[in-house]
């Protein structure tokens, strides 16, 4: 079992890192993103008293560049049913959970990456850690989210027969998810309803989890954060499983 699933581990990873296009591509949102609303309304935030806004920005970046990856990852199901590879790797002798475990490991491992290449931008634009000893624990944070998202995109994608879908996905679930975070907003003095909605959202425990890691100050407790995403991360597992085991080819 283990053989399979790094095989399918080393095979997404492959994928990602001989599509350089893709990496170059992928950093675009994140760095307009960073540097637009960094730089464009680090006036206005300083102004109202709360220090440097695109070291409260940061995190919720680096988040976004996971969340992202890490959906995309998990849907290229569709294109390898679309174009066969799927069926070739259904048909072999392995069961459908080693295979999605492999996918989906290989997948976070990749959206992870892309967190980190985030990171390092954010760095080079004048991002500043408050405690390098703290960095271990932001990267189990990334892993955390982009193991999350994965599977939840390995369910979907298994649940969608085309990319007609997608557009859906990401107009009604991923933008929603992202800019409900608190990624680029803090929580407090926000609206009951708002307030609410950010609560009920998952990746406001990532983004929380990494500023707590990297600026030393979260919302929530580190504590809390993780385990709110290591529950959530096995429900998506779960359910990733059962919706991948159920794909007709």
């Amino acid at each position: 079992m283990m053989d399979t699933i790094g095989i399918l581990w080393l095979r997404q990873i492959k994928r990602y890192l001989r599509s350089r296009s893709r990496i170059v591509g992928s950093l675009g949102q994140p760095l307009l993103f960073l540097v637009a609303l960094g730089f464009g309304l680090g006036p206005v935030y300083r102004r109202a008293g709360d220090g440097s806004y695109l070291q409260f920005l940061a995190p919720g970046i680096i988040s976004m560049g996971i969340l992202f990856t890490a959906i995309f990852t998990g849907m290229e199901i569709i294109w390898d049913r679309q174009f066969g590879f799927l069926k070739e790797t259904l048909v072999a002798p392995v069961s459908r959970l080693e295979i999605m475990v492999g996918r989906t490991l290989g997948g976070a491992t990749v959206a992870t990456l892309q967190g980190v290449l985030v990171f390092l931008i954010c760095l080079a634009v004048g991002f500043r850690v408050s405690s390098w000893a703290l960095v271990p624990l932001a990267l189990g944070f990334m892993f955390l989210i982009a193991l999350l998202f994965t599977a939840l995109g390995t369910a979907l994608a298994s649940r969608l027969e085309d990319m007609q879908g997608f557009q859906l996905i990401m107009n009604f679930l991923v933008m929603p998810i992202f800019f409900l975070s608190s990624a680029l907003f803090p929580l407090a003095g926000l609206p009951k309803g708002v307030l609410a909605c950010a609560v009920a959202d998952p990746l406001t425990y990532g983004v929380d989890g990494l500023r707590g890691a990297l600026l030393g100050s979260a919302q929530f407790s580190l504590g809390l954060d993780f385990a709110v995403l290591a529950g959530l991360t096995l429900l998506a597992l779960w359910l990733g499983a059962r919706m991948f085991s159920k794909i007709q080819i």
